[in-house]
């Protein structure tokens, strides 16, 4: 534990779903909802109208519809959430050389190691400039923690959303957590919660008052020691900057089950073929290759072999994953495939040798496997085409909240499409609520676009934190808890 609150944890709000709001006016203020559209789609990100309506993360799309009818259903778009999570990782490594990104939307900061903060007026004034920063380069809002811990600093974030600031002062952590729920510590899933309700602890003072003898019998040595160092607010982990990666994989549900043995078997080739892009695009290669089968009664089958050394070799990875598919039983139907490589090593010379000569081929089955997916800028599993409806077509080349552009109308979004017909709403993130018209899904007038940016031209922040922003609520007084208000 450190005796300032000098570690940082930012988590952007509603990620996904802000983002589409400020690249849609229209959008604004209303339920929107991302990720999977089709039967066994899940809600990736709920904007917080759609929370309200009791939408959340993880849900079944057809259980969201049933919540929020009337909200807007959005397919994601990778692009712009990566150039938005590039721009705010840009702004936390200008505050210090140690950042740990947790996701496209999240990362620790240590504000020590970048002389951006020594004491809690410091790190107030840091985490409240980084927000400002933030909303001017990107449009979005987001959500800080400053504590003296990782763990304190992520629970402080959450006490902050959305667009607020918590900084939890060193030596009040016992008493700020004590009638927290033991789920809101590190590693307590909804399996160990219940095994603690079971034995009488709801609350982190229970898991403190029972003692490490009492937590290391219930639920393990070592699992026992953590719980109690973190119910007592002890969390020594530093901030690292460089996450090794442990594995490389990919995964596609398929919204009908596959039964076709010939079909299964061509979609486990084109996933091997996509998880050595991942790989090489990561410069890396792998011994153990990795197969996922759900099959259609929810039951997950895991195979694995493990090659004589790593590699990068597209015809090694398929030749192994179609081995391992042998074993197993898909006559009821599958689900869910997935492809992955563990066991990641740097090059190796003879790496090197294996993509120069595998790269034509890589790249010619890249082409024929993504060609389909590339029109619709998903990466979704692609359909016979003798089975395609024009309403699937339609669907996966005019993604509901992607971009396009008419010639004569310029730029607007996807709201639908079917019966041969797409529906785009043309407007900016800049502009008012745009006007709404429909064509033909084959208009030669209309093609996909590219995101826009979200901010039309955003401030100059080569110079900062030197130019540190003035907080927006730079003469708040904190509460005993340490929360400010946005």
């Amino acid at each position: 534990m450190r005796p300032a609150p000098t570690i940082l944890h930012l988590d952007m709000d509603a990620f996904y779903a802000s983002a589409e709001q400020a690249a849609k006016p229209s959008l604004r203020g209303k339920a929107v909802v991302v990720g999977g559209l089709g039967p066994r789609g899940v809600v990736a990100t709920a904007s917080y109208e759609a929370r309200r309506l009791g939408v959340h993360s993880a849900m079944p799309t057809a259980q969201a519809r049933r919540l929020a009818p009337n909200a807007a259903y959005l397919v994601p778009r990778f692009s712009l959430y990566r150039t938005v999570s590039n721009q705010v990782m840009e702004l936390l490594g200008r505050l210090s050389p140690l950042v740990e990104p947790l996701s496209l939307d999240e990362a620790f900061v240590d504000l020590e190691a970048g002389g951006t903060a020594d004491d809690s007026a410091s790190a107030r004034a840091t985490g409240e400039g980084l927000r400002v920063a933030i909303r001017a380069v990107t449009g979005l809002s987001g959500s800080v923690g400053l504590a003296g811990s990782k763990m304190l600093a992520k629970i402080a974030s959450e006490q902050a959303k959305p667009d607020g600031l918590v900084l939890i002062e060193p030596g009040t952590e016992r008493e700020l957590l004590a009638p927290m729920s033991v789920r809101i510590l590190p590693g307590v899933g909804p399996a160990t919660g219940d095994h603690l309700r079971r034995a009488g602890m709801t609350t982190v003072h229970d898991l403190a008052e029972a003692g490490e003898a009492e937590l290391v019998r219930l639920v393990g040595k070592a699992h026992g020691h953590g719980l109690f160092r973190m119910a007592l607010g002890l969390d020594d982990r530093p901030v690292v900057a460089e996450r090794d990666a442990k594995s490389v994989s990919v995964e596609d549900t398929f919204d009908v089950d596959l039964h076709d043995r010939v079909r299964v078997r061509a979609e486990v080739e084109r996933l091997a073929v996509r998880c050595v892009e991942r790989l090489r695009a990561a410069d890396r290669s792998g011994r153990t290759v990795v197969l996922k089968v759900r099959r259609y009664d929810f039951s997950t089958l895991t195979r694995s072999e493990t090659l004589r050394g790593p590699t990068d070799d597209p015809t090694v990875v398929r030749e192994a994953a179609a081995r391992l598919l042998e074993s197993v039983d898909t006559t009821g139907g599958v689900r869910l495939l997935g492809v992955g490589v563990t066991g990641l090593a740097d090059y190796t010379q003879e790496d090197l040798f294996a993509q120069a000569a595998d790269a034509r081929e890589l790249a010619q089955r890249a082409l024929e496997h993504h060609a389909p997916a590339a029109e619709g800028g998903e990466e979704e599993a692609v359909p016979e085409p003798e089975a395609d409806s024009a309403e699937q077509l339609a669907a996966r080349r005019w993604p509901a909240g992607h971009d396009v552009h008419h010639e004569e109308h310029g730029h607007g979004w996807v709201q639908g499409s079917g019966i041969g017909r797409v529906t785009v709403r043309f407007e900016e993130p800049w502009s008012a609520p745009g006007r709404v018209r429909t064509f033909r899904i084959d208009d030669p007038q209309l093609r996909p676009a590219d995101p826009l940016p979200l901010v039309r031209e955003s401030p100059d922040y080569s110079s900062w934190p030197a130019s540190l922003p003035k907080s927006r609520s730079s003469g708040a007084a904190a509460s005993e808890g340490g929360e400010s208000s946005p």
